[in-house]
């Protein structure tokens, strides 16, 4: 599957998009749309760069969660599982109780589990619970 345009708005609208490197809320150095590879502070990017990075850095989640999901998707729950693997990772989408209880066909079970991942630097941040809610929502919605 390929991770849609609303997918993409959806990602956007979390992330935003910063020109200049920051520090985000786990301590990592961060440019554009949450892109972190090879970023140091005081880095800059254009809008162009920010954008094409975050096309890159979707990709690599779209690969991670076609190769490890088990069970057919609908392009909301795909969606849903990019959004969340692009912002935490493939490594904790692997590990996570959410896939292994969705690999099971256990969808409403997993979709409970969004809202674990919750935290970053060791503390709950509202972002993050805001942004878990609505991959959760995005992951529960009908097609229409």
């Amino acid at each position: 599957m390929n991770y849609s345009d609303a997918g993409l708005k959806f990602t956007e609208s979390f992330e935003g998009c910063r020109l200049d490197a920051y520090l985000d809320q786990a301590g990592i150095p961060t440019i554009g749309y949450g892109h972190i590879s090879g970023v140091r502070m005081g880095d800059k990017c254009t809008q162009e760069q920010a954008d094409k990075w975050l096309r890159e850095d979707i990709k690599e989640s779209e690969d991670a969660v076609n190769r490890l999901v088990k069970v057919p998707l609908t392009q909301n729950q795909f969606d849903s599982l990019v959004d969340f693997t692009f912002n935490l990772g493939a490594g904790n989408l692997g590990k996570s109780t959410l896939l292994r209880l969705l690999n099971k066909g256990q969808y409403n079970e997993a979709s409970q589990e969004f809202k674990n991942w919750n935290r970053a630097g060791g503390f709950v941040r509202a972002g993050l619970a805001r942004r878990r809610l609505a991959e959760k929502e995005l992951f529960l919605r009908e097609i229409s």
